[in-house]
């Protein structure tokens, strides 16, 4: 599979979250993904939080349920281990749909809701820290373009 460049920062689609147009950022200083959620709670049925965007009133406080999950302990760059909900998901990069793995997380204090790791990254994408918005731009020109002209 051909890699494709990614910038630092992009927007990217979760199909299966019904969100679209998130910000994220690319860190290859990180190992795993996550996306920033609170209110996480473990119930009968699964895992209930509350996903946070300020930037999408439609999606800021939209409860997501995942109903498959796992425990995981990841350390954080400041070196605390953390323990956390990680789950499965999609992601749509370049019109194209990728499987990932999300650790559920507290990052308001984050500029971004989304953190893309090393483990996805690997294989797929080569990144240049001088871009931004690769993926999101080639989206915007391809709906621009199938726009019929009359």
């Amino acid at each position: 599979m051909e890699k494709k460049v990614i910038g630092r920062i992009d927007k990217a689609d979760f199909p299966a979250l019904n969100l679209n147009d998130i910000a994220i950022k690319i860190d290859t200083g990180a190992y795993t993904s996550s996306i920033h959620c609170h209110n996480i709670i473990e119930k009968d049925d699964g895992i209930h939080c509350s996903f946070l965007d300020e930037e999408h009133p439609l999606y800021n406080e939209k409860e997501i349920i995942f109903e498959d999950y796992d425990t995981v302990f990841v350390r954080s760059s400041n070196g605390i281990i953390q323990k956390r909900y990680q789950v499965q998901s999609n992601i749509k990069l370049f019109g194209k749909i990728f499987k990932i793995s999300l650790s559920l997380s507290d990052r308001q204090e984050m500029r971004f809701p989304v953190l893309i790791g090393r483990k996805f990254l690997t294989k797929k994408f080569i990144v240049d820290t001088e871009l931004i918005d690769v993926s999101f731009n080639q989206k915007l020109n391809e709906d621009k373009n199938s726009i019929q002209k009359p």
